[in-house]
């Protein structure tokens, strides 16, 4: 039996809480799946503790954000009413992050803060990205498995170690006895521009595209899904040509791959993330034409993809219009807000 988010833990959460889902695709309020993913970029889940390993000194009381403990807890807090939130009352059966700092923020949602009796359990490892962050999934054990996890070094020609986030795979049955092969990602950023940070982008669509290549290799039927913050849109050569991500259209093919955020492109006003004036959808859910095909207990269609965007993770936008993501920064001035991205969720239904 699923759990059933307590009222208690709402309650907590009152000022401008609802568990309505709000879509960007007009699908009616409420209306869920049988089984429930959702994908958030956090937005600096730091703590305010040094690590000596990593680049983390703009996150520490006396560092450029004036990182306090206060406010780390409030942004932990603000980040489990979106979970809540997003799970309508029944919590999301698979969560994946990215952002976070280490496992220590992990436990501040799901084994400490106000998720602490939610049952959730966490699949993370710290990841030698530079800078700290990493990516994790986590899932509820009544519903999902894991039989295989393995984080997969991003290696970047002309390398010999990996520098940055890993992408993380995981292999589960869930209480369907469906196999679900899951990867959650982080692509390298386009800081420095678009074209010049390309290739990065371009090696971890050949690296994920590998690991499915062997998954297709032994299951050709295999439920795959691919979700994450991918730095590049649907129609970008990453994820378009070397990942080959298809739009969905009337026919599928189980052993291919379909980006369910095709829909979203080039749609004004629409999107899960906002730089300047135009939005984007930077955050995608890809799975295998086998989901679509029907192919197991558990299936989607190309318009099972939604973008969470309650007004409360929402805030006027002065500069460009209309409204933007509420973010926890501008520049370096805490905003007190959410995070820069919103969470995009994929329902799955049962026959």
């Amino acid at each position: 039996m699923k759990r059933i988010v307590p009222l208690m833990i709402g309650l907590l959460f009152c000022v401008n809480f609802t568990f309505a889902q709000t879509v960007i695709d007009g699908s009616e309020e409420g209306k869920r799946g049988d089984f429930r993913l959702m994908f958030y970029n956090v937005e600096n889940l730091f703590d305010c503790f040094d690590d000596s390993l990593t680049l983390d000194n703009e996150f520490l009381p006396m560092g450029e954000r004036n990182w306090t403990w206060e406010k780390y807890q409030k942004k932990s807090q603000k980040i489990a009413k979106v979970i809540l939130a997003a799970g309508g009352w029944e919590f999301p059966d698979l969560i994946g992050l990215c952002e976070v700092e280490n496992r220590f923020v992990l436990d501040g949602l799901f084994k400490i803060g106000y998720l602490n009796n939610t049952g959730y359990q966490i699949i993370h490892r710290e990841s030698p990205d530079r800078r700290g962050i990493d990516v994790a999934l986590i899932y509820q054990p009544e519903t999902f498995h894991p039989i295989d996890t393995s984080f997969l070094p991003l290696i970047y020609e002309g390398d010999s170690i990996s520098t940055t986030r890993e992408i993380l795979y995981v292999k589960g049955k869930t209480n369907t006895d469906d196999t679900l092969h899951v990867f959650v990602n982080h692509w390298p950023s386009r800081w420095g521009g678009q074209l010049e940070s390309e290739e990065k982008r371009i090696g971890a669509a050949k690296l994920v595209k590998k690991k499915v290549s062997e998954v297709f290799e032994v299951h050709a039927n295999a439920l795959v899904v691919i979700m994450g913050d991918f730095n590049d849109y649907p129609d970008n050569r990453s994820l378009q040509i070397e990942l080959n991500a298809l739009a969905p259209k009337n026919e599928f093919c189980t052993n291919k791959l379909y980006n369910l955020a095709y829909p979203y492109l080039n749609k004004t006003g629409i999107g899960s993330h906002k730089y300047q004036a135009k939005w984007g959808m930077l955050d995608q859910f890809i799975v295998s034409g086998a989901l679509l095909n029907k192919s197991g207990v558990l299936y989607c269609d190309p318009e099972n993809m939604s973008l969470f965007k309650p007004d409360f993770l929402l805030e006027t936008d002065r500069t460009y219009f209309g409204q933007k993501p509420f973010r926890s920064f501008v520049g370096y001035k805490f905003n007190d807000g959410f995070s820069d991205h919103l969470p995009i969720i994929l329902d799955l239904w049962r026959k």
